[in-house]
């Protein structure tokens, strides 16, 4: 019994080093996204790739933690 306490203790310590890990990778990430100011333009362009690209990476962070906290 011991042995299945430590090892779901080691498995609630990896959960909480993961979500630290992902919590302080996107805090990056959004420190790198607000690192240069661009000059106002008159115009707004709305690139669809980009769009289409961060909604993909997210839909894939999203199967990511459903899978992992799944098992």
């Amino acid at each position: 019994m011991a042995t299945a306490m430590s090892g779901i203790g080691k498995m609630v310590a990896l959960k909480v080093y993961v979500l630290l890990f992902t919590a302080f990778f996107f805090s990056g990430l959004m420190q790198l996204s607000m690192a240069q100011d661009k000059p106002a333009t008159t115009t707004r362009v709305v690139d669809a790739k980009a769009i289409d690209q961060a909604i993909a990476y997210l839909l894939m962070f999203a199967a990511l933690f459903v899978t992992y906290f799944a098992h």
